[in-house]
């Protein structure tokens, strides 16, 4: 399964960052103060962004990316 299949627009802010705590870094760049804010349990991704008056795609397309570093330093399992 790819990153990008991951990661889904409709996930929770708050679910993203706890699945993948890489990405923190992504909502504090864009501004976004989602972490410990009571709405990022019930903010999708696509509404995070939609508040934030952010593009989507460029919001996924990061994440994805940080998602898919964050698996590459993933020692396998043995």
């Amino acid at each position: 399964m790819s990153s990008l299949s991951l990661v889904d627009q409709e996930l929770t802010v708050n679910a993203v960052m706890t699945r993948w705590p890489a990405t923190i870094r992504i909502f504090l760049d864009r501004q976004m103060h989602c972490v410990g804010c009571p709405v990022g349990g019930l903010h999708t991704i696509e509404e995070a962004a939609l508040a934030h008056g952010l593009p989507l795609d460029e919001l996924m397309t990061d994440l994805a990316a940080v998602v898919r570093r964050s698996a590459a330093c993933r020692p396998s399992a043995a």
